[in-house]
């Protein structure tokens, strides 16, 4: 329609132009004009790409299609319409008619030299089973970029540039430094370089970097779905929660992005969703029924639901039209070695090498899936390969560093572990560590009828960095003490604790029983059966050890956050906070105790049984127990019993005051029950409360602490006592931070009530596997009374969290001379001295006296080294010279 004569409402730029084309129509050439009506078509032009661009970027991939082809038959000249004609096929799967376009573009000029359509069209050349003629354009690139620089100067065909160099294997990052950052200085808009340098940082496993460089992206291209996506990609391995949320706003953006939705499967599988997982990749075929990780994906899920002939099936059709796809087979094995099935993930990898021996991603995982399976010097051997292939991937990079550490490590050995450490660690508890293996193994074994055939490997990291990369790949894992991948025990040395002691012994023997459930089960078990097992396994070897039900617990339990049994394995991926990832391994704990007290261990035996043959865990529970929902019903009902039953004289109702203070509700308390202390109430103008907390709250747990607490920090330790007293008559077996068995135990140190401390103290360290003050304390006391028995008790108590200080190894020592055990006595003293104390001649002069009847020459040096650390030392030169006539033939 034509405006009314005189109307100047015509669109932006429209009158304008015929203006202008109307002044110059007599005054210039017929070349020049035509040159001005392609000038005068370019905003419209420009605005159908973009437009074009964001249907094929928000999912509308037939409509893109369409838009493409007009636009390229209506501009033969323009590459980018062929480029999103190429990219809109290929996102559908519609890989032949993909290909037709990009010959046809090829064929013609000026598109026969155009870099980017080469660079697009490597991978419909890849997935239309034409490996050469893929290579060859990576080859066409190098030498028109050679040959014609001059004609791809500008940032879009640089960053195309780039990225076909690092295909051809160009240093990383001389890429980086003089490709892609000159780009992204001259063209910040550019979308193409962002994704470029992230894909960079992510193939180099530098997540910390792809996240930063995907955030900066957004805050240009707020509504990019491949932007959110890549942003997950670098958040899935440290941030789960928060990866999953940009997951979500990708497919926001985009409701058909099958990247975001196959990473979404990925997590789904990690989590034992399978139902879900398949429901999420219909989704995708739907969209692309030929897309490749979607059928890699459904192998997987068939290798887990122990069905051969469908794994092989869905391998085929992973490979129908790529079909020497190395990342097909690396992404199958993956997930398997991500379920512990490490022979089966490496197999994969192997196959994956067939195809493309220079895969570096399959070599990577193969090298780490056979380190894991005990199989280092191809492990290892393979890291090295990988490492000088690509100096710049972290993961091979922190290996390599890693390995420089382990060659250093000594060996302690028996019949069935291997147990690698620090060789001055080794010396300090490596006898201990061994031991305590020793009776794990013998106690797990028997119990649940097994023999293992080979022996354990177990290392232990001084360095928490060399325990993250041994176990993870990355340095920067914090809040896991230990890790077992069937024969294969990496843990974190006391060394690495940093003010957080955590109890070495209780975390080996949760650790070795996963070796035993592992191989029971042939490594196919859930996630949650796994740790239940080890954490209900710790509390049958030790009141102290194991997690234990607890204020903030109970309110969990009885606040309805319960997982159900069918879905316990995802509460260990998608835990909310650190309390809530501890809280999945004490409710797995629960439903193995239920088990087992409901059924006997002997089902669960049975249980263990029916995994290795592959068959589903809510199958086999269903096959020795009850139905699924009966146990799931009958499982709430006894967790919330014992939850009523914890201290039951006791309110645990938090007071309005304290409920409304930070941590009293979510994620942000204390995972142990401690308390918050709330605001102090109004005062009178005497300075007394106007309501005393305790007469409205007398039974009140939190009360009852926050009023002992203030009573302690206003000394006033005999009004202390009640309110603890109270505390301790209700709830005896509290432990963690201000428990009331340490409050009233400093109360009664205050007070010079020695005995009364004493057996507080002794009731503490009989329940709290972690107390090393306690510990400290009673041997102190203990000492004082000549109790040496249990002066030695808590010695080995305070060694089984630290050995690598003195003091405890001091009173081990001093306890077993008065206890007349010389030879425990000698080895403690002897540990004490690799532990630089303070007194070295004091130790030595003990050690002679102690080798004096035994062994004259080891009780002369030992005399010898007191003296020469002490010249004066009176006592040493009486036993020198005592020993002097005895040390002749």
């Amino acid at each position: 329609m034509l405006p009314a004569k005189g109307n100047s409402v015509s669109p932006t730029g429209y009158t304008l132009k015929r203006r202008i084309a109307r002044s110059v129509r007599e005054r210039v050439p017929l070349f020049l004009l035509a040159l001005l009506a392609v000038w005068l078509a370019l905003p419209a032009r420009a605005d159908e790409l973009s437009d074009a661009r964001k249907l094929l970027l928000t999912g509308k991939y037939p409509q893109a299609i369409q838009a493409a082809e007009k636009g390229a038959k209506e501009e033969e000249s323009s590459e980018d319409w062929r480029i999103l004609l190429v990219q809109a096929h290929m996102a559908v799967g519609q890989y032949a008619q993909a290909h037709t376009a990009l010959t046809n573009a090829l064929s013609r000029y000026p598109h026969s030299s155009s870099i980017r359509l080469r660079f697009v069209g490597r991978d419909v050349k890849l997935f239309n089973g034409l490996p050469d003629e893929a290579k060859e354009l990576l080859d066409e690139i190098n030498r028109l970029a050679g040959s014609r620089t001059w004609a791809y100067r500008d940032p879009a065909n640089v960053t195309a540039l780039g990225r076909a160099a690092l295909l051809l294997g160009a240093d990383p990052k001389m890429v980086l430094d003089r490709l892609f950052e000159p780009v992204k200085k001259a063209a910040p808009d550019l979308r193409d370089i962002y994704l470029a340098t992230g894909q960079l940082a992510l193939d180099k496993g530098d997540f910390q970097l792809a996240a930063k460089i995907f955030q900066e992206a957004l805050k240009r291209f707020k509504e990019d779905a491949d932007m959110q996506f890549g942003l997950a990609r670098s958040l899935m391995s440290g941030s789960r929660p928060q990866a999953l949320r940009a997951l979500e706003r990708a497919m926001e953006f985009n409701e058909q992005h099958i990247p975001a939705r196959l990473l979404l499967v990925d997590h789904l599988v990690d989590a034992e969703e399978y139902e879900e997982a398949e429901k999420l990749l219909k989704e995708v075929v739907a969209v692309n029924v030929n897309q490749p990780e979607a059928w890699a994906y459904r192998a997987v899920m068939a290798h887990l639901r122990n069905d051969p002939a469908k794994e092989k099936q869905f391998r085929a059709d992973a490979l129908r039209h790529y079909t020497n796809n190395p990342a097909v087979d690396q992404l199958i094995g993956r997930k398997l070695s991500q379920k512990y099935r490490f022979n089966e993930g490496a197999a994969y990898q192997r196959l994956a090498l067939k195809f493309d021996r220079n895969h570096l991603p399959a070599k990577l995982q193969l090298a780490q899936d056979l380190l894991r399976l005990g199989e280092e010097e191809e492990g290892w051997k393979l890291v090295a390969d990988v490492s000088e292939a690509d100096g710049y991937d972290v993961n091979a990079f922190n290996l390599v560093t890693l390995k420089d550490t382990t060659d250093k490590f000594v060996a302690l050995t028996n019949a069935h572990f291997i147990l690698r450490m620090d060789a001055q660690e080794a010396k300090v508890y490596g006898p201990r560590v061994l031991a305590l293996l020793q009776r794990a193994h013998d106690t797990l074994t028997k119990k649940y009828g097994l023999t293992l055939e080979k022996r354990t490997i177990v290392e232990i990291f001084p360095e928490q960095k060399d325990f993250g990369v041994r176990t993870f790949g990355m340095p920067d894992n914090p809040g896991f003490l230990g890790v077992c991948f069937g024969c294969l025990i990496t843990a974190n040395s006391p060394a690495s604790a940093r003010g957080n002691a955590s109890n070495w012994e209780a975390t080996l023997w949760h650790e070795f029983c996963h070796v035993i459930t592992l191989t029971l089960t042939r490594n196919k078990m859930p996630r949650w059966l796994s740790e239940g097992i080890s954490v209900y396994e710790e509390r049958q070897a030790s009141p102290a050890w194991g997690q234990v039900m607890n204020p903030r617990y109970r309110e969990m339990i009885l606040g309805d956050e319960l997982t159900p049994v069918g879905d316990l394995s995802s509460a260990f991926l998608t835990a909310k906070s650190d309390l809530h990832l501890q809280f999945a391994y004490y409710e797995s704990s629960l439903v193995v105790q239920f088990l087992v007290e409901k059924f006997g261990v002997e089902k669960l035996r049975k249980i263990l049984a029916d995994l290795a043959t592959g068959k589903p865990i809510n199958q086999a529970i269903v096959a020795h127990t009850a139905p699924l929902e009966k146990v799931e019903k009958d499982f709430a009902a006894y967790a919330k019993d014992l939850a009523e039953k914890l201290a039951p004289g006791l309110d645990f109702e938090k007071p309005k005051a304290m409920a409304a203070l930070p941590g009293a509700k979510g994620e942000g308390r204390p995972s142990d029950g401690t308390v918050v202390i709330p605001p102090a109430p109004p005062l009178a103008p005497d300075g007394k409360p106007l309501v005393d907390p305790l007469k409205l709250h007398p039974k009140n747990f939190y009360v009852l602490t926050q009023t002992a607490k203030k009573l302690i920090a206003e000394k006033k330790f005999s009004e202390a006592k009640a309110p603890l007293q109270k505390l301790l008559e209700n709830y005896p077996t509290h432990t963690g931070a201000d428990n009331a068995l340490w409050l009233l135990a400093s109360v009664h140190r205050e007070l010079k009530e020695t005995s009364q401390e004493r057996l507080v103290l002794t009731k503490l360290a009989a329940l709290d596997a972690d107390a090393v003050d306690a510990y400290l304390r009673l041997m102190e006391l203990a000492a004082a009374t000549k109790d040496w028995p249990v002066v030695a008790e808590n010695a080995r108590r305070y060694l089984a969290v630290n050995p690598l200080v003195p003091q405890p190894h001091r009173w081990l020592a001093r306890a077993s001379e008065e206890l007349k055990q010389p030879a425990e006595a000698i080895a403690a003293y002897q540990t004490v001295l690799l532990l630089d104390p303070a007194d070295p001649a004091e130790v030595h002069f003990r050690l002679a006296q102690l080798f004096h009847p035994t062994n004259l020459k080891s009780a002369k040096q030992h005399v010898l080294m007191a003296l020469e650390e002490a010249p004066r030392f009176r006592e040493a030169h009486e036993l020198l010279l005592k020993l002097a006539p005895e040390a002749k033939p």
